[in-house]
């Protein structure tokens, strides 16, 4: 076999090992591997070809981590509004109870109520920040 087939074989196998593990980067190293194989298509030596999968590969990677780096991972659905819907609605609290919950009224239900972690407890207008099973963690808006 040529060493171009060679190349073909290896980024088979790391994309079948990348539909395995589920890690982004082994497609990344791929694009190398292809790379070392068209060079191989086109007559380059075998040093040639080694260079230019660790070259095109590293490359790749370096790529994708500053692309991951300019924008950074979305919010927890629990609390991102892109997910779910009630984040940023207000609610009005007439009273907290002792346990620290109070209940609303909201979209038709009665929901309990539980205060941002270091948010005063205080009656009136509050906005949901988050939503953890069935209880709105809000804070005062």
């Amino acid at each position: 076999m040529t060493n171009a087939t060679w190349w073909w074989v290896l980024v088979g196998a790391a994309l079948a090992v990348e539909m395995l593990t589920g890690t982004f980067y082994l497609l990344l190293v791929s694009t190398g591997l292809a790379a070392a194989a068209v060079a191989a298509h086109l007559g380059a030596g075998l040093v040639v070809q080694i260079v230019v999968a660790a070259v095109v590969g590293a490359a790749s990677v370096i790529a994708w981590k500053l692309l991951r780096r300019k924008h950074p991972a979305a919010a927890p659905a629990a609390s991102n509004p892109d997910v779910n819907l009630d984040i940023g609605e207000a609610v009005q609290i007439a009273r907290w109870e002792a346990d620290g919950t109070a209940y609303v009224q909201y979209r038709g239900a009665r929901w309990t109520v539980v205060p941002q972690a270091g948010a005063p407890r205080l009656p009136g207008s509050h906005r949901v920040v988050e939503v953890v099973g069935n209880r709105l963690v809000v804070a005062p808006a």
